[in-house]
C-alpha cells in the first residue's frame, strides 16, 4: 500500500468563518496534512466552483440561500479560496469540484490525480461532513478506494447529523478514526522510510 492521500473538502473562505466547528479543526488539519507529506503521501485540497446554478438549489434552499452559495462558488468568489490559515504546499495537488462529491464522474478531476499517483488510500477532512465529505468518502468507497473519515477534523451542520454519518460511513463504508491516532500511525510509516 502506498501512503495515504489527505483530501481537504471545501475549506473555503466561504464556509470556514461561518462554521466555529470548521474554524476549530483547521489545526488538526494542519497537522494532518504535514504528517501525510511526511510519510510520503500526497495532500489534495478540493476547491469548488459553481458556473452554473443547480436546478434544484432554490427550491431546497430558498433564493436567498442558494443565490449565497452562487455567488460565493462563482469564479473568484469566497467559495473557491482556501481559508487563510490552511497550510497548502507548492507540492499538493489542488482539485476544483463543481458538484457535492469530489469524486462523482464529469464533476471533478480528482479521480485523475489520484489515480496517476496509484493511490489507493484516502483520508476525508473538511466540510461538511454529511453532504459533500460524505457524499465523496461513499463515491470514493465505490470506486474501491480505501477511505477513512478523520471523525475531529470534519465538520457537520448540527450535533447529531455529524455523528450519523460517521456511524453510518463505519458501518458499511469504510473506516472511522481520530486525527491523532492517524498522525501517530503516519509517524510510524514516515520512521519506516514510507
Amino acid at each position: 500500500m502506498q501512503a495515504p492521500t489527505g483530501v481537504v473538502i471545501d475549506l473555503d473562505a466561504a464556509t470556514v468563518p461561518g462554521d466555529s466547528a470548521a474554524t476549530a479543526m483547521i489545526p488538526a488539519v494542519n497537522r494532518l496534512a504535514l504528517a501525510v507529506r511526511r510519510a510520503g503521501g500526497v495532500v489534495v485540497w478540493v476547491r469548488s466552483r459553481m458556473d452554473k446554478m443547480p436546478r434544484h438549489f432554490a427550491a431546497i434552499l430558498g433564493d436567498k440561500l442558494a443565490a449565497k452559495y452562487f455567488n460565493d462558488g462563482h469564479a473568484g468568489g469566497p467559495g473557491t479560496k482556501l481559508w487563510h490559515e490552511l497550510r497548502p504546499e507548492p507540492t499538493d495537488v489542488f482539485a476544483v469540484k463543481s458538484g457535492v462529491s469530489a469524486f462523482f464522474p464529469g464533476k471533478c478531476d480528482l479521480r485523475e490525480h489520484l489515480d496517476a499517483r496509484h493511490i489507493d488510500t484516502i483520508l476525508i477532512v473538511g466540510a461538511v461532513t454529511n453532504i459533500c465529505c460524505e457524499s465523496s468518502a461513499r463515491d470514493a468507497a465505490e470506486l474501491e478506494y480505501k477511505v477513512i473519515l478523520v471523525s475531529d477534523a470534519l465538520a457537520g451542520h448540527a450535533h447529531g447529523l455529524h455523528e450519523a454519518t460517521l456511524a453510518t460511513f463505519y458501518r458499511i463504508f469504510g473506516d472511522v478514526r481520530p486525527s491523532e491516532e492517524i498522525e501517530t500511525l503516519l509517524a510510524g510509516r514516515a520512521e519506516q522510510g514510507g
